[in-house]
């Protein structure tokens, strides 16, 4: 399927633990009946930590939770426990098991955006070698509906089902970008108070609306350095572009690149067209 350039077309996560007290506080925000159980909100914590992380091993766990380190291995042997996760021993890795996707049992991820994206995908893979991500918004993050990633040697270890950070990754700021700046106000406050360092844009309203009118008008959106570095050891880089019904983004798509090969800029120069182009097609193929 060969990929038409449109005239629209040209135009490093780690949510760390802050303790009892930051716990605390955010359950007498969102909990007025009960408390809820710790171990269980670390259990998911670590469970997210484990899906999230490129390399999932102990040290890098231990590291991104903040828990002690008893707490995570008690919390690690319980999901091992529960199916949750296996430890592959070769490369003393935690990996999520297929038993993780009953979680997301009756959760709408856009199949028919991802059936439709699927092919369009492949042919911008074959165009570009680099691999692509096609995300949905969810809440406080990008949900992948469906990758490039795993079909070449350029895995990256992503799935369908990560959860990408809004403002630490180029999926999400170009989501941001393209929506109602009211909606857009609301999904920053509520970002203001997650630690990530990615996340101070959302404390400052003044700068991040003059951020996103930039990311608006060059028409992509950038991964945030710092994420770069948390997530990548700062090898791995990406640009997004949305997909849009009308003027309204429903979906955003990136292109991830390695650093050492080429820069953001020439990224941008030898992509954008393209991703674009790829954009504009999933549009048309899921009707928008």
């Amino acid at each position: 399927m060969k990929i038409e350039v449109t005239p629209a077309a040209q135009d490093c996560q780690s949510r760390a633990v802050d303790g009892d007290v930051g716990r605390e506080q955010k359950e007498t925000r969102t909990m007025t009946s009960f408390r809820p159980v710790t171990a269980v909100l670390r259990a998911f914590d670590i469970l997210g930590i484990v899906n999230r992380l490129e390399q999932p091993t102990f040290a890098r766990i231990h590291k991104t939770s903040g828990l002690s380190s008893a707490t995570v291995v008690r919390m690690l042997e319980t999901l091992e426990h529960a199916g949750m996760i296996v430890k592959d021993e070769s490369r003393a890795f935690y990996l999520p098991t297929s038993r993780t996707l009953e979680l997301s049992r009756g959760y709408d991820q856009r199949r028919s955006l991802a059936m439709a994206a699927t092919p369009i995908l492949a042919t911008l893979q074959r165009q570009v070698v680099w691999p692509s991500d096609l995300a949905i918004y969810d809440n406080d993050g990008m949900v992948v509906v469906e990758t490039s990633r795993g079909n070449g040697r350029l895995s990256f270890n992503r799935r369908s089902g990560f959860r990408a950070p809004l403002l630490g990754t180029s999926l999400g700021t170009v989501y941001l970008a393209f929506i109602d700046p009211a909606k857009r106000a609301e999904i920053l406050a509520r970002l203001s108070d997650q630690p990530e360092s990615w996340n101070d844009l959302a404390r400052d309203p003044k700068s991040a609306d003059s951020y996103f009118r930039n990311v608006a008008r060059r028409g992509y959106g950038s991964m945030h350095p710092d994420y770069c570095r948390s997530a990548y050891d700062g090898m791995v880089s990406a640009i997004a572009v949305p997909v849009r019904a009308g003027n309204e983004p429903i979906a955003a798509l990136n292109i991830s690149f390695f650093l050492e090969a080429v820069s953001e800029k020439e990224a941008v120069k030898r992509y954008l067209a393209p991703l674009q182009a790829a954009a504009d097609a999933i549009a048309v193929a899921t009707g928008c």
